[in-house]
């Protein structure tokens, strides 16, 4: 029995002395139920939507606080014209557009039914019924009361055109973030593991008794990364388009930029987790809870952001997948141009130039 708690205390004292394991290990359970219990939500929040009100009646007014004021929607326009739609769409200003007839003002208060348009955003099928749904509730609950009674009749009859993704298919909306996520896991995690293994296995020290500089090795040792997350991207279109039928409605060169600039910030990341860690085991953790479940859970790619509480938001910032999956987006799904995406990337360029930066002055000092 001694023996056997003697054996309980040295591996007590081998975790105590291993500070970074340790505090994965306590950190790891809590962060997990913080991330996953305010991440994994069904529900749509906050929803930007804006309107073309031809009525500028009472009624009409009042129809759109109610939209307003509800949890699910948030007005960010009120248009002059409706010509002025396609605009809003392009600058991602909205994900709704509400249109209300001239009289809209003229019939529903007297009972008399009127049709409005919804023009919604279906580049995310699901997102985008589930609007439909929110509208429909609240134009019920408007008639209720308006009427005054639950058994109020549809004077409401809304009509509904879907943009991007007419079929509502959800690969529309998952593709490209799939395509994100295995770049992710090429790139960084690839290669923080890769020299990682070299530092476990003390062959790094042979590598840097070479002529080229410290900095010049690690950074050779992720460019056949590069080069292979670009290929993956490549078969990922081509399978995309020739395979599941998903269209790619904007420029391909963009594409390559976009992702481009995406996989040097990736391969950053990596290159920074492998100054933090010694052993591929450790690499694998910190890829993991650093890059892999932000990358999942905080990047659009299964859950809307904008739902999520404002420290999530806040945190899903820094995340470089969730402004290249909604760049890419954006360029495959909707077709637009450089400007709609160019806030996406600076921001990933602004990334790249930071995090190799940090990453090289890093392996300077530790080497």
């Amino acid at each position: 029995m001694k023996q056997f708690i003697s054996f309980i205390r040295k591996e007590m004292f081998h975790i105590v002395r291993d500070p970074l394991t340790l505090t994965i290990m306590i950190i790891l359970p809590i962060l997990l139920l913080l991330i996953l219990g305010f991440a994994i939500s069904t529900e749509i929040r906050n929803t930007p939507f804006v309107v073309f009100d031809q009525s500028r009646s009472a009624a009409s007014s009042k129809f759109i606080a109610k939209m307003d004021g509800n949890a699910y929607f948030t007005l960010v326009n009120a248009l002059s014209s409706e010509s002025d739609l396609e605009t809003a769409f392009h600058r991602g200003e909205c994900k709704l557009a509400l249109i209300l007839p001239a009289d809209f003002g003229d019939n529903v208060p007297y009972r008399e039914a009127v049709d409005i348009q919804l023009v919604v955003d279906a580049s995310d099928p699901n997102e985008g019924s589930t609007l439909v749904s929110y509208v429909q509730l609240i134009a019920a609950q408007y008639q209720k009361e308006l009427i005054g009674r639950a058994s109020a009749p549809d004077l409401i009859q809304i009509e509904t055109k879907m943009l991007y993704n007419p079929q509502m298919k959800g690969m529309y909306q998952i593709v490209p973030g799939m395509i994100g996520l295995i770049m992710m896991l090429i790139c960084a995690y690839m290669t923080s593991i890769s020299i990682a293994k070299e530092k476990e296995l003390g062959t790094m020290e042979i590598l840097l008794v070479s002529p080229l500089r410290p900095a010049l090795i690690i950074l050779a040792k992720a460019v056949p990364y590069l080069f292979i997350s670009l290929t993956d991207v490549a078969l990922s279109l081509l399978v995309a388009y020739f395979i599941l039928g998903i269209p790619i409605a904007g420029n391909i060169a963009l594409i390559v930029l976009l992702s481009l600039v995406y996989t040097l910030s990736a391969l950053a990341l990596g290159l920074l987790i492998s100054t933090v860690a010694e052993t591929q085991q450790e690499a694998m953790v910190l890829s993991g809870i650093g890059l892999m479940l932000p990358s999942m859970l905080l990047s659009n790619l299964i859950f809307p952001v904008e739902s999520m509480p404002i420290p999530l938001q806040a945190f899903s910032y820094i995340v470089p997948a969730r402004w290249y999956i909604d760049g890419l987006r954006d360029i495959m799904i909707k077709g637009l141009g450089f400007k709609a995406i160019v806030l996406d990337f600076f921001i990933l360029l602004s990334m790249c130039f930071l995090l190799f930066f940090v990453s090289i002055k890093k392996f300077k000092n530790r080497l």
